[in-house]
């Protein structure tokens, strides 16, 4: 690629933001020339404004620390210096909807890392191992839209990584029920111990929102677009369940989670499933895709945040302690990164797979 595309953040100073941003430092394909966030951070540089909040383990990239950053609700002035945008703005689901839909009638597509349209029928929702073919229902989208190149995409819930990937690659053997119980990092709501004392030898057994997503996200990632209703729908099946709770880790959503099939795996069937599943990014050799997607640990005591949540640099997926259950018919163990292939890098892997497709190109 001779020239990378041009890219603003949205919602840059926020957690997700800073992981963008330090993610797209030296990206082959991507360069951020843009920063943007709420009017009370407009005008400084972008170091300025991430001062004494700024989250991330790397320091603030060089090429973006001295970028002044723009209101983000400058949406013509920053549509006409990118060529797509990244979505992490902090606001409530109606002002999202509107914001990422006006930068979307700039011609300005919008990988979006908020929950406002997941279920927008024809915004597509990529994991892009998993549903890479749902970027089809764009052409619905533009339509409503009335655009020839902006559209928005998002990512779906980072709890969902932990348990979805081992779902997905055991769908040949017709999973039918699930429960899925999620132990999830602090950092999942943007904070850090500093920021969340109330975490510290505790557990907190709810999470707002998030039970509904872990239950129904998967189905419409498992679903299929409809030519007809220019939409996507979302499978049936399996059913799921779910628990999610809030535990003193910093990164890592880990999940217990139980399933029954229609087929009768073995556990060596099942495990080769899990080792054998790869998609489009690996195939095409994206530059955010891990070359092995899930692994399958054998240790009792594995996966570990620990050991294991920086697998192929978050990006990819643990599972370990896969046995017969007495009520279902498996359980096991997962474990994901929540803010590389759960937030930013999801999305950016997403951006790399819509690039790959056509849908993003230069202006």
């Amino acid at each position: 690629m001779s020239e990378k595309l041009k890219v603003g953040v949205l919602g840059a100073t926020g957690m997700v933001g800073q992981r963008y941003v330090t993610l797209l430092a030296g990206h082959p394909w991507f360069e951020v020339v843009v920063v943007a966030a709420s009017p009370r951070s407009a005008g400084k540089t972008y170091q300025q404004a991430v001062a004494g909040r700024w989250k991330m383990a790397d320091p603030i990239p060089t090429a973006v620390k001295n970028l002044t950053v723009l209101d983000v609700n400058q949406i013509d002035k920053i549509a006409s210096q990118v060529d797509f945008v990244f979505s992490a703005v902090s606001m409530s689901k109606a002002a999202i909807k509107k914001i990422e839909e006006d930068y979307a009638k700039t011609e300005t597509p919008v990988v979006s890392n908020n929950s406002a349209h997941r279920w927008t029928p024809d915004v597509p929702m990529i994991v892009p191992e998993i549903n890479p073919d749902h970027s089809e229902v764009i052409k619905f989208q533009r339509q409503r839209l009335g655009t020839k190149r902006g559209f928005i995409a998002v990512k779906p819930n980072c709890s969902i990584q932990s348990y979805a990937p081992a779902l997905s690659a055991w769908m040949k053997f017709e999973p039918t029920q699930v429960v899925a119980t999620t132990y999830q990092a602090i950092s999942g709501a943007g904070k850090n111990f500093d920021d969340a004392p109330e975490i510290l030898n505790n557990v907190i057994p709810y999470i707002a929102g998030e039970e509904e997503k872990s239950e129904k996200e998967p189905l419409k990632i498992w679903g299929k677009v409809d030519e007809q209703k220019g939409e996507i729908i979302s499978a049936a099946t399996p059913v799921i369940t779910s628990q999610c709770l809030r535990v003193p880790v910093l990164y890592g959503h880990t999940a217990a989670a139980f399933v029954n099939f229609k087929q009768q795996p073995t556990k060596e069937e099942l495990i080769n499933a899990l080792e054998s599943y790869a998609g489009v990014p690996q195939e095409l050799g994206l530059p955010s895709a891990p070359k092995h997607f899930i692994q399958y640990l054998t240790e009792d005591d594995r996966p570990q945040v620990r050991l294991d949540v920086n697998f192929e640099n978050g990006m990819g997926i643990s599972i370990g302690r896969l046995r017969p259950d007495k009520i279902f018919d498996w359980k096991f163990v997962g474990l994901s990164h929540n803010t590389a292939r759960g937030a930013a890098g999801g999305a950016i892997l997403c951006a790399e797979l819509l690039k790959a497709q056509g849908y993003i190109t230069a202006k």
